[in-house]
């Protein structure tokens, strides 16, 4: 079965960085379309960003201008770097992928089939 691994997440103080991974072991992210997500504590799921085959991508507003999603197609893996981190980031942070040849990522998260187990972001002093 596909599966998507996501990882980086961790503990930040206000202002501080991570950079999030997601890793695929058992196909290659060439042709897939890949999501960032997030769910905080009761509230909904909400897209983060995301990005195509071709490098191009899309940031939600609460993250544009401090948060980059870039692919490494040599190390089959997405990242999402995270800087300026705010208290309203907490969440837990899921990737997503679907095979997808569009030139624009789609960004709803019924979009996509395999999802990573979800990584914790926590933004804290």
């Amino acid at each position: 079965q596909l599966q998507v691994v996501d990882s980086g997440g961790g503990l930040v103080q206000p202002g501080g960085s991570l950079r999030l991974s997601c890793a695929a072991s058992e196909f290659t992210l060439d042709y897939y379309a890949i999501g960032w997500f997030r769910q905080a504590p009761g509230k909904e799921r909400e897209g983060v960003s995301c990005i195509s085959r071709i490098g191009s991508s899309y940031y939600a507003d609460s993250v544009k201008g401090r948060f980059t999603i870039s692919r490494d197609n040599a190390k089959n893996t997405v990242y999402l770097q995270m800087n300026s981190l705010k208290p309203e980031d907490t969440a837990v942070y899921y990737c997503a992928a679907q095979p997808w040849l569009g030139g624009n990522c789609p960004r709803a998260a019924r979009s996509y089939d395999y999802w990573g187990q979800g990584t914790q972001v926590t933004v804290s002093s």
